[in-house]
């Protein structure tokens, strides 16, 4: 299932947007995580950041064939070898990894989609306790020079509410100028069952 308003500009334009590097290391992605997730990998342009920053492996998904063969290509010529981009519609299907296998979850730019906590749920399965979510998104201002109409495009605030709702706790919130704001969240710790 397609996201809704999912069109991706043109790839100079899109780049154009963003300093990946500067916005991963502010949202605590680095050689601390092992294996992450990334949900809708685009033209892999957080992609290869974040996998030269891991120790372990990056797996990328997205329902374009256009966008994983984009990313195949570049992963290919810049001879990145911890990638597995995968074509996936991981909102009808999910990821298709082991529960608690990664170390932090990628959802940038996705959030506008049709259900929210759904999306959420399944980064939280796939999280190991104490696992990350990043969140980034277009700042909720009409002026921005791309992002998805106003009635469907989410303020910080509900991002977090939704996290909360799929059970993330402790948001750290960032401003990812010009045009983004970002969002860190922690899986929480499941309370240990006490036997009396």
């Amino acid at each position: 299932m397609k996201i809704r308003d999912s069109g991706m500009p043109e790839r100079e334009m899109w780049e154009g947007f963003f300093s990946p590097e500067k916005i991963l290391e502010t949202l605590g992605l680095g050689s601390n995580v092992i294996n992450a997730a990334e949900f809708g990998c685009g033209y892999g342009t957080f992609t290869i950041p974040a996998a030269r920053l891991i120790t372990g492996k990056l797996f990328a998904f997205d329902i374009e064939p256009e966008m994983v063969a984009v990313t195949k290509e570049e992963t290919a010529r810049q001879e990145i070898k911890n990638v597995e981009v995968v074509l996936r519609d991981f909102m009808a299907d999910g990821t298709g990894l082991k529960p608690e296998s990664v170390d932090y979850a990628m959802l940038f730019n996705i959030l506008h989609l049709e259900d929210p906590v759904a999306l959420l749920l399944e980064a939280n399965r796939i999280l190991k306790q104490n696992g990350k979510i990043g969140i980034i998104h277009w700042n909720y201002d009409s002026s921005t020079p791309r992002g998805p109409l106003m009635d469907i495009r989410p303020r910080p605030e509900q991002c977090i509410e939704w996290a909360k709702q799929a059970g993330f706790s402790d948001p750290r919130q960032f401003d990812l100028k010009p045009y983004h704001y970002g969002i860190v969240m922690s899986k929480k710790e499941e309370s240990a069952t006490v036997l009396h």
